[in-house]
């Protein structure tokens, strides 16, 4: 397999001839945000297949599209849809859209995606921010040979996600009237929802929220020296003593309805960076 370094920059080449727009912001559009697509003055569209060394996403939702174009007045790259480590993709193939987008010009990055809620406060429905992360996925982007070139080998994690984004981002929300909670985020390796003992164990160790993406785009986005934000739906709450069943078509229900809001809110982000 060809190394990292050569595989970011034969897709970020791949992506300049078909397109010569700079993008100044990346977002993973994940669960909560596919609507955005819509809004976005698209310029191009990539299917993941086409572009070398991505790989096709099986999620759910997940459309597997790659956008570069305007939104809220920037110019932006779009992933509609993300791929997971649950589906058997390594570290490096999950991350490496997000080093693509820091070799075409993107700093910022904004995520969303769907969440269970612990924190008896958050509610099916509610929109958070994350504040903080706990990684119990069981991997790293980061193991392996260190490429100076990309990042330092001992990336600091004190600020995952940026406070003056996320201050940002809360102004924004109350111009709006949307609410918007802050929240420790645990993402896990999935697929599977997590067991009432799991759900006990997690909030015991600080997490409010849980899921199973954003942290691994997360890492490789601060290695890289990008500004992070997070946005999550809460689909499902995950209280361990009233626990009941939950399935994929009604955490999708739950985030597409919460979708508009959120999709207004990132469009207004997005607006203000600068």
């Amino acid at each position: 397999m060809t190394d990292l370094w050569t595989r970011i920059n034969d897709a970020a080449q791949f992506i300049k001839d078909k397109c010569d727009t700079q993008p100044e912001i990346g977002l993973i559009l994940g669960t909560g945000l596919g609507a955005l697509v819509d809004k976005i003055d698209v310029e191009i569209s990539l299917s993941f297949e086409e572009i070398p060394h991505f790989v096709p996403s099986t999620a759910p939702s997940h459309h597997g599209n790659l956008v570069i174009g305007k939104l809220g007045g920037k110019s932006i790259i779009a992933m509609q849809g993300r791929v997971h480590y649950y589906e058997g993709y390594s570290m490096q193939e999950i991350t490496l859209p997000v080093r693509v987008m820091k070799a075409l010009g993107a700093e910022t990055l904004i995520m969303s995606n769907a969440v269970g809620g612990m924190n008896p406060q958050l509610a099916p429905g509610d929109i958070t921010i994350i504040s903080d992360q706990i990684n119990l996925m069981g991997d790293n982007p980061l193991i392996g040979a260190n490429d100076d070139r990309l990042g330092v080998r001992f990336p600091d994690m004190s600020e995952p996600y940026s406070n003056d984004l996320i201050v940002l981002a809360e102004k924004s929300a109350l111009e709006l009237k949307l609410s918007l909670k802050r929240a420790v985020y645990c993402a896990v390796a999935g697929p599977n929802l997590e067991t009432a003992g799991e759900y006990r164990y997690l909030r015991s160790i600080g997490a409010d929220t849980v899921g199973m993406s954003i942290v691994p785009e997360c890492v490789a986005a601060v290695h890289s020296g990008m500004k992070v934000i997070g946005f999550s739906v809460v689909t499902d709450a995950c209280f361990p003593d009233t626990l009941q069943p939950a399935n994929a078509q009604d955490i999708i229900k739950v985030a597409t309805k919460t979708e508009p809001d959120l999709c207004k809110l990132v469009t207004e982000v997005v607006s203000r960076i600068s």
